[in-house]
């Protein structure tokens, strides 16, 4: 018998222009990649315009979710993310700049990696290390998901009833415990 396909969660976003042309055309450009490598599309966010994170580094992004499945492993997938940035003219050149292209892999299923403890240290690492620290292994669910409205706003769109396997909250109760000024930051396109 085979497994089912599993529900992989992403975030993506961009706040320069691609080959593909303007943010919103970028993602929407990552998208149909997705597709043509194998992946089903389950659902899309609204488009979402958010201030640059962190504040004051370069221009607004356009930021959305997507519920995908695929044969992939999570490493494959964090693979063909990668990829698809570089085909978008992604550097990264600083963590956390300014791209024309994050796909953030932020939940297969309920998998978490590498481990509970590992997943305990990189969630609750200071914000002051975040930046200057990058893990040397796939860590699942996103270890900041739960902190950042840009995910979240667009994640709920897609997967409201999608519950965190450590922390046991809903993508919704993880909005809704945010700021609300963080909340409202995040805007719809229209």
């Amino acid at each position: 018998m085979l497994n089912p396909r599993k529900s992989i969660l992403l975030a993506l976003g961009s706040n320069l222009t691609s080959s593909a042309g303007s943010p919103d055309e970028t993602l929407r450009a990552a998208l149909h990649r997705l597709e043509k490598l194998g992946a089903a599309i389950r659902a899309v966010s609204t488009f979402y315009s958010t201030p640059a994170f962190p504040e004051g580094n370069g221009p607004d992004f356009v930021n959305a979710a997507v519920d995908i499945s695929a044969d992939w492993s999570a490493q494959e997938t964090l693979a063909i993310c990668h990829q698809i940035e570089a085909e978008m003219g992604r550097e990264r050149a600083q963590r956390w700049g300014q791209r024309t292209l994050d796909l953030d892999l932020i939940a297969y299923g309920d998998v978490v990696l590498p481990d509970a403890k590992t997943h305990v240290e990189w969630r609750n690492l200071a914000p002051d290390r975040q930046i200057s620290r990058t893990p040397s292994e796939l860590i699942l669910p996103h270890p900041r998901m739960q902190d950042r409205a840009f995910v979240l706003v667009p994640l709920a769109d897609v997967a409201p009833d999608w519950k965190h396997p450590l922390l046991g909250q809903t993508v919704i109760q993880m909005r809704d415990a945010l700021n609300p000024a963080d909340i409202k930051a995040v805007v719809a396109l229209e």
